[in-house]
């Protein structure tokens, strides 16, 4: 199956109010275009490098998100690329973009990373910490925190995944309806090609998904 129709008709599978992000991770720029003249309109990024690329072809028809990890020294150029950086685990990262954007007078939307499955060799802030570092990243004037992204661990069948994905889920809706906190947190970003269905049932308003409209990843020499 063609990547356009594989794009239309998980677009036709999610219900109203749920984004697609279509993760773009080792894709050429040929592929990439073609998902976004199917109806992609937000296209996911792990890297830097693959991201100007993909842009020279597609440009701004798309928003971008960064959904990879976002080393320090790399985000000035971020700030420049992305509409959207998923994965703000940190306080000084969050400076960092905060610094990094208010020199070009721009306000620069996020999600916190979280680590749901409390994993120590992955990134991503722990579930009881999120709340401080909500509250410490809203201080800064040019970063916008829109809502949360997790991964989730590594499990043999999607259904595993649940309670994580609903912990996240409780912890969102907490941060929205907290009257102290003032948190937009628009968006609920969980689910990648083999989970998002789960996810969505679970409350996902934002899936990533790259193998379900790509195919398997090709290793490029």
């Amino acid at each position: 199956m063609k990547i356009g129709d594989k794009v239309r008709d998980i677009l036709k599978e999610l219900p109203p109010g749920c984004g697609l992000v279509a993760a773009a991770k080792s894709r050429s720029p040929e592929e990439v275009l073609e998902a976004a003249e199917a109806g992609v309109r937000i296209i996911g990024e792990n890297y830097l490098q693959d991201a100007e690329a993909h842009f020279q072809v597609v440009g701004c028809r798309v928003s971008w998100h960064f959904i990879g990890h976002l080393q320090k020294n790399k985000v000035k150029k971020a700030v420049t690329l992305f509409d959207l950086i998923e994965t703000v685990d940190s306080l000084e990262l969050a400076a960092e973009i905060n610094r990094r954007s208010r020199a070009i007078n721009k306000t620069m939307e996020i999600f916190m990373e979280v680590n749901s499955g409390r994993e120590p060799q992955k990134f991503g802030v722990m579930p009881e910490e999120v709340e401080l570092l909500f509250s410490k990243i809203s201080e800064l004037s040019n970063v916008r925190v829109m809502g949360l992204m997790t991964m989730g661990p590594a499990c043999s069948h999607p259904d595993d995944l649940r309670p994580y994905f609903k912990e996240i889920r409780l912890l969102w809706e907490g941060l929205k309806s907290s009257a102290s906190l003032k948190a937009e947190m628009r968006y609920l970003s969980m689910g990648m090609s083999d989970s998002y269905r789960v996810a969505i049932e679970e409350g996902a308003n934002l899936v990533r998904i790259g193998t379900g409209i790509f195919g398997p990843r090709i290793t490029r020499t």
